[in-house]
């Protein structure tokens, strides 16, 4: 018997045994710049969205979404869950304090051992009559307070709070990667609505020539120059761009109900300014070095937190093997009789001394820490994920931006050029050099010509967009 402690205490010891788990598959280095000819070291992504958008109109709605969208509210409650699981965590460190009373009745048997020495009790002559036992059922009173103290030796309780407060930290990350994507999501609608205004206002000045057109080839044909074939060509080519210019105004509705839908609000006018045929890009784009521009991500930083929350999920997984020391200790008032319960003598206080660990059924334990493990792999694969996302989405963002550029000039010049071609067609159809297809192919070439323009400067202005949220910028 007196080597038993020390027996159980070798047996707890044989039970807490687990090896460390060996680590994930590393993946390459990122490389050290994201262009060749990258030399800036300040990177856009630093600029809050007031300075990196110029437009008036946008950073107003920008604005409106940051207090009202639904998306960032949900965001900001997740955080707020976080913090409630963070201070249960925190909590479970500290003993727990519980008052509470009960009232019991037992009857014991004549051969129990409680039976029988409340029998002897009742005989003994040290005892007056207020401290006779009840035999027939015995009542059991007692009002105080409980405790419960688990003393955290291994640091268990130490690893699941810091992965609650890393995870705290994350879903705040979270919060600003949603804010992020917000501010570029409404910019993009609003670039687009721009361009689509672009487009619909090249719709209608074509119309008007285009009707005009379809005016003089008709008095034309009451002169004998051209057939009624040169007439329905030109009456189905201003057909074409009144149909155009009726989807493009359904386009501008759609866009303009997603643009109130990210702020918040039900469907009304959007106020902004007309796309300019100059206007410049949102600010100077520059993007730095990537192993600090791909850190200032929100999604990088919100991977590398939960990362470090599944480490702190594997220590304490693995002291979960280990024996956990409970105090649970009690005061309060305690008697079998009633009339008695408040007197001093019935004040009782305790403590009890627990030590438990897992021996032989240990499957929970192992499938928890298995799991524990499982996920900082997965934390692990998730932040390389990241990482190779927010890479190759600067790398696009810095070709886009640099494609779509000589794209928009060289269509601008193309948009030059044919202008000058219709009006060289119409001359040379007065003249009698140029038949009605050449002018109606002018036509058409330069107002796709001009649709196609507006669509490269919205794209060069989504570019700088993708790149400045690619750069973690927008949630400043």
């Amino acid at each position: 018997m007196r080597f038993l402690p020390a027996l159980l205490i070798l047996l707890l010891a044989a039970g807490c045994r687990v090896a460390a788990p060996s680590g994930p598959v590393t993946s390459p280095t990122s490389p050290q710049t994201f262009a060749p000819t990258q030399t800036d070291t300040l990177s856009a992504g630093l600029l809050p969205w007031r300075q990196f958008f110029r437009d008036s109109a946008l950073v107003g709605l920008l604005d409106t979404a940051m207090r009202q969208n639904l998306d960032v509210r949900i965001a900001v409650q997740r955080v707020e869950v976080y913090q409630a699981q963070y201070l249960a965590r925190r909590g479970a460190l500290f003993p727990t304090v519980s008052a509470g009373g009960t009232t019991g009745l037992d009857h014991y048997g004549l051969y129990t051992m409680t039976g029988v020495g409340n029998f002897d009790t009742n005989l003994s002559q040290n005892i007056d009559g207020g401290q006779r036992v009840p035999t027939g059922l015995t009542p059991d009173y007692f009002a105080g307070l409980r405790s419960s103290w688990e003393i955290d030796i291994w640091g268990k309780l130490r690893s699941r709070r810091r992965a609650a407060y890393l995870r705290v930290l994350s879903s705040e990350q979270g919060r600003n990667l949603v804010i992020t994507n917000l501010v570029a999501d409404v910019a993009r609608a609003y670039y687009e609505l721009q361009a689509l205004d672009s487009q619909l206002a090249t719709l209608e000045r074509n119309a008007k020539l285009q009707e005009e057109g379809l005016r003089l080839i008709r008095i034309q044909k009451q002169a004998g120059r051209v057939t009624e074939l040169a007439v329905q060509q030109f009456a189905a080519q201003a057909l074409r761009t009144e149909s155009l210019a009726f989807e493009t105004r359904q386009r501008i509705t759609e866009t303009e109900t997603n643009i109130n839908q990210l702020l918040g609000r039900y469907p009304q006018t959007i106020r902004r300014t007309p796309l300019r045929p100059t206007q410049e890009l949102p600010a100077n784009i520059m993007v730095g070095v990537p192993a600090t521009a791909l850190l200032r991500r929100p999604d990088v930083r919100q991977a590398e937190l939960e990362l470090r929350a599944t480490h702190a999920d594997v220590d304490a997984a693995r002291a979960a093997f280990l024996p956990s020391l409970t105090l649970t200790p009690y005061v309060g008032l305690n008697s079998f009789s009633a009339s008695q319960f408040f007197n001093p003598s019935s004040v009782v206080y305790g403590v009890l001394v627990g030590l438990t660990g897992p021996i032989l059924n240990r499957a929970q334990v192992r499938a928890d820490y298995r799991q524990a493990v499982a996920g900082s792999y997965q934390g692990y694969y998730r932040y390389q994920q990241a990482l190779q996302a927010g890479f190759r989405e600067v790398v696009v963002g810095l070709r886009g931006l640099e494609n779509y550029r000589a794209a928009a000039d060289l269509r601008a010049r193309e948009v030059a050029q044919l202008r000058s071609a219709v009006a060289t067609a119409n001359e040379l159809f007065v003249a009698g050099y140029a038949s009605y297809l050449e002018v109606i192919t002018a036509q058409r070439s330069v107002l796709d010509a001009e649709l196609n323009l507006a669509t490269a400067r919205q794209a060069q202005l989504l570019q700088s967009v993708n790149l400045y949220r690619a750069l973690g910028g927008g949630w400043r």
